[in-house]
């Protein structure tokens, strides 16, 4: 089943003692060539997983940084059979690091969601982050992924109360992504110690690592959540690199996005990598 790569790979993290670092790009940003030559970059960087946007619209729950990243990747042509050809663009150098899709569900919802799932499988997705399909609608979304083995991933969140919890981690594989502050992606920023204690109630409730986002910009916050949670998410630190290389100007844009890209992402991971060393 698909969703063994992500399950491989925290099982191995763990092993090794150390959390997984988890780099979330958008599809297509600026534009396609460049986001595979980043994508393709970043397991070279130390990034574990890698979380896949695909553009729409509306997106909710994103902050400045991100709705930007969405709108250049859509002016540049990206669709969600774009994102997942992306993927497949990508599996031709790398069959081993996990790919989690993330985006909305109106795109699944017009491509169907057996049709979708299928595509996806074949392109080399692990798994799906969905933000705004609340558990009670899921069913026919989570059916449709699991016939082809790719984990629905949920989000849990500060609001996620132990009366809601058993119903948003149903049927979650992976692992669980917890949403660290109240709020947009990139405005507020994580504080590991009020993060700590949701981290063991949602791995206790789903039995499944946990991936922190939201809030983690700097090296010094993802190392503090790579002590206590199974990953640390970063998306956007990336998307803020994509733009400030853009509105440079420089000669060879496109070359700078990537190259900023991967050095915010090493940066990052030798953070993540050496957060637990000497803790017993």
């Amino acid at each position: 089943m698909s969703h063994n790569r992500i399950d491989k790979r925290f099982a191995a993290l763990a092993a090794e003692g150390r959390a997984a670092f988890v780099a979330y790009v958008m599809g297509g940003d600026p534009d396609y060539d460049t986001s595979l030559k980043t994508v393709q970059g970043l397991p070279g960087a130390g990034v574990d997983i890698i979380e896949l946007g695909y553009a729409f619209s509306d997106p909710m729950a994103e902050g400045p940084p991100i709705q930007r990243a969405a709108l250049r990747a859509l002016k540049a042509g990206m669709t969600l059979n774009r994102t997942l050809q992306l993927v497949a663009d990508f599996r031709k150098s790398d069959s081993d690091t996990p790919i989690v899709l993330m985006g909305y569900l109106n795109p699944l919802f017009s491509a169907g969601y057996e049709a979708f799932a299928a595509r996806a499988a074949d392109a080399g997705v692990d798994g799906l982050i969905c933000v705004d399909c609340p558990p009670e609608e899921a069913d026919d979304l989570t059916d449709a992924l699991e016939a082809v083995g790719i984990s629905l991933i949920r989000l849990t969140a500060p609001t996620t109360d132990d009366k809601r919890l058993p119903t948003v981690v149903k049927r979650t594989s992976g692992f669980v992504y917890y949403v660290s502050v109240a709020g947009v992606t990139g405005v507020k920023s994580a504080d590991a110690s009020d993060v700590a204690p949701a981290v063991a109630r949602v791995k206790a409730a789903s039995g499944l690592p946990v991936a922190v986002g939201f809030g983690i910009r700097t090296p010094e916050q993802a190392a503090a959540v790579a002590k206590i949670a199974d990953g640390v998410v970063v998306g956007s630190a990336f998307v803020d690199e994509v733009q400030a290389a853009l509105e440079a100007g420089e000669d060879n844009s496109n070359e700078n996005v990537t190259a900023r890209v991967l050095s915010k992402a090493a940066a990052l991971a030798k953070a993540v990598r050496s957060a637990r060393v000497g803790k017993a």
